[in-house]
């Protein structure tokens, strides 16, 4: 963490903001985000302390970070099957990567904030009329006129509220037992169909629930810390306003806390070292996460790691590569290279979904799972052959029986994208195709142990 005396949490202003927000009434918007100041916050520091030290585990080798939820929530999805919906899909999930990797997974949803979303224009032009874009529910909304599309800040003290109901329900369902081990038919949905994958997945839930009773038949009682399943929470930190808002020091502790989640991470549109994204994350004491690219420097992946972790502090770093599946093979050793020639610590983390976005013929965007998974794929034996490891994954998904990621094991193709496209930014994998790369992944690492 950066402790120095030089850092506010308003140090950012001085710098350049990138993807920043421009509302039209500054008044209304200073009275929202005093109001977001006077609130409780969203998470606490001892989760966040927490965290940090998982992640510092998975920088070892130790665990396993699984971070995944949708590309940019909305409002109206703040619903009990809906969020029921991602834990399951998170849960299956690591119980697969779980039982391949044979180490603990640390999940990490993106969900009760990732209400923002950048864009490469700030405008979008339908028929003639050019409006703001849609930058997510925190900002203003999806509907096409100008009344839907101009920033309103009254949305920031809504996404507060939503995040703190999605959180205070998340916390209940776990709490009351639905994370618990002895029971994975609670994580049961109806829809996955892919056959022989499916019987792979049954068969890995029994052998982890015969572990499970021979463990409790030696230890002569229930393993009670089993009915309780850790999750955290993440969300790009892109509003930087909304993020200062409920950034502040806390009893007992030093440095400050931007306690709208647990792990914030700044995008690969915001990256820069000279920008104010950079600024303000690198005076946070969160476990913090840094998008790279193809286009991104290895000798400035290595600046800003100097820059964001000046004490080297494990678990507070995380450089979640996007590159695609064309690209990796000759961005990424560089990247690991400057890494290690400057010993810096990091966590490696594997984002396959943005690099392989496409369009279709009829501009629908979507992204190929045979891509995703060839990027994952890449991922992992590129660490290994450079004496790095990969220590976790990051996907955009859903819970829903979504149509907007083609191919996996049902063969979805670009006609089939029509039936259920839902998203109003990037496509998700769905339940389905999500638990099929979670068992493909865990293949591939029950082969490298």
């Amino acid at each position: 963490m950066n402790t120095s005396h030089e850092w506010s949490p308003e140090a950012w202003k001085q710098k350049t903001l990138r993807q920043g927000i421009a509302y039209p009434d500054e008044r209304a918007l200073a009275a929202a985000l005093e109001q977001l100041g006077q609130l409780p916050p969203l998470v606490t520091s001892w989760e966040v302390e927490r965290l940090k030290g998982l992640l510092a585990q998975a920088q070892h080798g130790e665990a396993f970070l699984l971070q995944g939820g949708d590309c940019c929530e909305q409002f109206a999805d703040c619903r009990s099957e809906t969020i029921v919906a991602k834990l399951k899909i998170l849960l299956n999930m690591s119980m697969a990567l779980t039982y391949g990797g044979k180490r603990r997974v640390i999940r990490v949803g993106r969900f009760a904030g990732q209400y923002t979303k950048p864009r490469s224009s700030d405008t979008e032009t339908q028929g003639g009329v050019t409006l703001t874009a849609y930058r997510g529910d925190l900002v203003n909304r999806p509907e096409f006129n100008a009344a839907a599309r101009t920033p309103d800040p009254a949305l920031l003290l809504r996404g507060y509220e939503r995040a703190a109901l999605t959180l205070n329900f998340i916390r209940g369902l776990v709490d009351g037992g639905f994370a618990d081990l002895h029971h994975p038919e609670y994580w049961d949905v109806g829809f996955v169909k892919f056959a022989a994958l499916s019987d792979e997945y049954t068969r890995i839930i029994g052998n982890i629930g015969d572990g499970l009773r021979f463990l409790e038949t030696l230890a002569g009682r229930p393993l009670d810390e089993l009915q309780r399943q850790e999750f955290y929470t993440s969300h790009e930190g892109l509003h930087l306003p909304y993020e200062q808002s409920q950034t502040r020091h806390v009893p007992r502790r030093s440095g400050w806390y931007d306690l709208t989640c647990h792990m914030p991470w700044i995008g690969n549109r915001t990256n820069q070292l000279d920008g104010a994204h950079v600024e303000f994350f690198r005076g946070l004491a969160n476990p913090i996460g840094v998008k790279i690219g193809p286009k991104t420097a290895p000798a400035e992946v290595a600046e800003l790691a100097r820059v964001l972790n000046p004490a080297n502090e494990p678990g507070r770093l995380t450089l979640i590569h996007r590159y695609g599946a064309p690209e990796i093979a000759l961005a990424l050793p560089p990247h690991i290279a400057a890494l290690q020639a400057a010993d810096q610590q990091v966590l490696w983390c594997c984002d396959p979904m943005h690099g392989n976005t496409k369009n279709t013929r009829t501009g629908r965007k979507t992204r190929d799972f045979q891509s995703i998974l060839s990027e994952l794929e890449q991922a992992f034996d590129i660490h290994r052959a450079c004496g790095s490891h990969l220590g976790g994954v990051h996907f955009e998904l859903t819970g829903e029986n979504v149509t907007e990621c083609v191919g996996g094991a049902r063969g979805l193709s670009e006609a089939d994208l029509e039936h259920a496209y839902h998203s109003n930014v990037d496509p998700r994998l769905n339940y389905e195709q999500s638990l099929e790369l979670a068992l493909l992944m865990a293949r591939k690492m029950s082969a490298a142990t």
